[in-house]
């Protein structure tokens, strides 16, 4: 089993949690400011200001749940991804929600082939791959998983150089609700694949690290802040 480091899906839940709850705090501000309004200057206008901040707090509180929920399936995904993760070999360590400057990586995954940055995504519908682009259903997402994908490998790259390793970090994206029709193909030099393929993946004879290499680059990250 290979070694884990951090909590999958922790940064996903408190993003989505305080990105869905914030807009509630304000109308509550709001109705909070609105009786003030009533008591203090006019009974009118604050009456006014109140019923729009409790329409505006019903609204809230019902997109922030949805954002909410939208966050946590995000974070069940990458929880089933690490446990998956944790089966492959033993020589590999696998980073969860690995910070790499001003994003968190879900999985950051170190062995023998190499360093890999992992993008899940637990998408409902059929994701197929059309002219270098990723489809769900048939139609471009709002925001492309490969363009992600790469600027999180990058910005794992760049940490590990600051730590002097200058090696290549592959981008996956990999899909846990396992709807990637190809099952496991190369765009545009990202590895998209579903869930269900990581042990595959990872089983392989192909050496890129060096057993002394790859023990100073964890010794490394153990003294990374």
């Amino acid at each position: 089993m290979a070694k884990i480091h951090g909590v999958p899906g922790e940064w996903a839940r408190v993003k989505g949690t305080v990105l869905g709850l914030w807009p509630v705090f304000a109308a509550v501000m709001l109705l909070g400011f609105a009786l003030a309004l009533a008591i203090f200057a006019s009974i009118l206008a604050g009456v006014i200001l109140f019923v729009g901040a409790l329409v505006f707090l019903g609204l809230s509180l019902l997109r922030g749940l949805q954002r909410i929920e939208r966050y946590f399936i995000g974070a069940r995904g990458e929880e089933h991804v690490a446990g998956l993760l944790r089966k492959i070999p033993d020589a590999y360590h696998v980073y969860n929600d690995f910070k790499a400057g001003n994003c968190r990586v879900d999985h950051v995954v170190i062995g023998p082939a190499g360093v890999f940055a992992i993008e899940t995504k637990c998408w409902r519908g059929r994701v197929t791959v059309e002219e270098n682009h990723i489809l769900l259903d048939g139609q471009l997402p709002d925001h492309s998983p490969l363009a992600q994908a790469a600027r999180e490998a990058a910005s794992v790259r760049k940490v590990l150089a600051k730590l002097g390793y200058d090696g290549p970090v592959t981008p996956v994206l990999a899909f846990a609700s396992d709807t990637f029709a190809a099952h496991i193909a190369e765009v545009e030099g990202i590895v998209v694949m579903n869930a269900a393929e990581i042990d595959t993946c990872f089983q392989t004879s192909k050496v890129v690290l060096q057993p002394a290499e790859l023990a100073r680059l964890i010794g490394l990250l153990e003294n990374l802040k």
